[in-house]
């Protein structure tokens, strides 16, 4: 693994596409838990989907 950068981006099913994959998740995540705590609704009803 030595000469690899660990965050490279690539495609299929790779250590670094679970990597950027978990990130992504946290980051929306937190994105709807702050939307949530600003509007004082769930994400559904703020985009109208509900």
């Amino acid at each position: 693994m030595q000469g690899e950068n660990r965050n490279d981006v690539k495609l299929g099913f790779t250590p670094q596409a679970e990597n950027w994959n978990g990130r992504l998740a946290m980051i929306g995540f937190i994105a709807a838990l702050i939307t949530e705590l600003v509007s004082g609704q769930g994400v559904l009803h703020f985009l109208g989907l509900m």
